[in-house]
């Protein structure tokens, strides 16, 4: 049995000692490595991961990814850890609590597990937490909470994140087509992404035993420029205009070159949303994200039909 811990980096040096030192301080029942995918960082991220290596405590083994995204990330970090039988994916904004690989060895080689997700906490520290960011909006910060009792999960009304998600490595031996989709990249400073929600379908879609377990717990450092309302704002607008590009269907006719009931979608976001405003009504930041989305959708599925019909290119 052999566990690798991995992280993809891009541009965040100054997290990566507490980080290691964090994953070094685990508990791991099995002979273990920490991998550290450098996405081409431009800062000293390769001098910080080359000293960290020569700290002791479990290996760690850095390689560069040159193609830029993490999606290229990820799948970089798949390769590099087929001989492992157990892959632990964290984000380099966060830190993992006590007991957490433990929790990961229990339900892949006792459970049955071969895919196990956990808890994630939002951590504003050193900033407070913004009066007007609700409990549902933490959710768009990456929270996961599904209670105290492990679960399998078999739909996707409970969704489980990259940022904290492990797999039994036997899924991508078996399958070399098995990756994370490029279609859903997310290069540098950019947001949306969603290529751990295709991947958590995909698994869900083949009846792969998936597992929520509390005890499988980090903390998500939120950086300062995720407290800003037009974050939120960008991430929405980004996961429409994903998903129209790449998985909204629709059969019927066209307006402006766009599907009319999309348009009518919009127009009643748009609407509720300056009621909200006029009458200063809570929940405008959340219609607004509504708006956002739809105008994505709109735009990735106009980008779509023209690429595929260019007789369309100028609607």
């Amino acid at each position: 049995m052999k566990i690798t811990y991995a992280f993809c980096t891009y541009n965040r040096s100054a997290r990566l000692p507490a980080l290691v030192a964090a994953l070094r301080a685990q508990h791991f029942p099995a002979p273990a490595e920490l991998l550290a995918i450098d996405n081409n960082s431009s800062d000293d991220t390769p001098a910080v991961l080359a000293a960290l290596a020569d700290a002791p405590g479990i290996p760690l083994r850095a390689v560069c990814e040159k193609a830029q995204g993490i999606v290229p990330a990820r799948n970089r970090a798949l390769q590099e850890a087929l001989d492992s039988d157990i892959l632990i994916f964290i984000d380099d904004d966060e830190l993992p609590d006590p007991g957490l690989v433990a929790a990961v060895h229990h339900a892949i080689t006792v459970e049955g597990a071969r895919c196990v997700g956990g808890h994630i906490g939002v951590d504003y520290t050193p900033n407070a937490r913004p009066v007007w960011m609700s409990d549902e909006l933490q959710a768009f910060l990456g929270e996961v909470d599904y209670g105290r009792s492990a679960f399998w999960v078999t739909d996707d009304s409970h969704p489980l994140w990259s940022g904290n998600i492990a797999y039994d490595m036997s899924l991508f031996r078996d399958d070399p087509s098995l990756r994370f989709d490029l279609r859903y990249n997310r290069a540098g400073l950019g947001v949306g992404g969603g290529e751990d929600a295709m991947m958590f379908r995909e698994l869900l879609r083949r009846g792969t035993p998936i597992r929520y377990r509390p005890d499988m717990s980090i903390r998500h450092l939120v950086d300062d420029w995720k407290l800003e309302r037009r974050y939120f704002l960008r991430l929405h607008y980004a996961a429409g205009k994903r998903y129209g590009a790449h998985r909204l269907e629709h059969s019927g006719g066209h307006l402006l070159g766009m599907p009319p009931w999309l348009l009518r979608q919009l127009l009643d976001h748009a609407g509720r949303w300056l009621g909200m405003v006029a009458g200063a009504r809570p929940g405008r930041l959340r219609q607004a994200m509504n708006v956002a989305h739809t105008l994505g959708m709109l735009n990735g599925y106009r980008v779509r039909t023209a690429t595929s019909d260019p007789s369309r290119s100028g609607a």
